[in-house]
């Protein structure tokens, strides 16, 4: 492509949306912009949009705070499992997953095998900013955020680093990553 990397032709898009075949699956940490970037992107190829942790607050009919508070991380991460395999039906859409979905290695595997996988990364300063602004996130009421952000990102990065195509969500605008997103799914298809 011989043009600017934030903007694609809706014709180049068009093409690379024919030849998705399957689920794109967003992993990755919280605040990363996974939700943000799969709206964009399933705006732009024409595909459904699923955030598994909206889909997740749907089963339960409680939000993930009150899911963590009744009934701790482990059943919520089992109700992700179960909400994901669901999701991995072979239909053509954009998922994004939160932040420690990918850590289980049955999801892993599953969305490995399913899904062409994207692992948005960002550096500390970008998720401490980005995940601080609401008090939203259980896993962050537990102490100091960036020491927590630092910790988990460390400890998952292994799993996420499984995921064939790798992109940096940075500062600038949303349009330049949803744009290296494009061209790294173009080029591993």
């Amino acid at each position: 492509m011989d043009h600017d990397e934030t903007e694609q032709s809706s014709t180049d898009v068009d093409a690379l949306a024919r030849r998705i075949d399957r689920p794109v699956v967003l992993v990755g940490m919280m605040g990363t912009g996974k939700s943000s970037i799969g709206r964009r992107l399933s705006a732009l190829l024409h595909l459904p949009f699923v955030d598994a942790d909206e889909a997740i607050e749907q089963a339960a009919q409680l939000s993930i705070s009150e899911i963590f508070d009744r009934h701790g991380e482990g059943a919520f991460r089992d109700g992700e499992r179960r909400v994901i395999a669901r999701l991995m039906d072979g239909e053509r859409k954009v998922i994004a997953t939160g932040g420690g979905a990918f850590i289980n290695p049955e999801t892993r595997a599953l969305i490995l095998a399913k899904a062409i996988t994207v692992w948005l990364d960002a550096d500390i300063d970008t998720l401490v900013e980005r995940t601080t602004r609401k008090d939203t996130r259980p896993l962050l009421r537990q102490g100091d955020p960036r020491e927590i952000l630092t910790r988990l990102r460390d400890e998952r990065r292994p799993a996420y680093a499984e995921a064939p195509i790798h992109v940096t969500s940075g500062r600038g605008p949303q349009a330049r990553t949803v744009a290296r997103v494009l061209k790294e799914i173009d080029a591993w298809l």
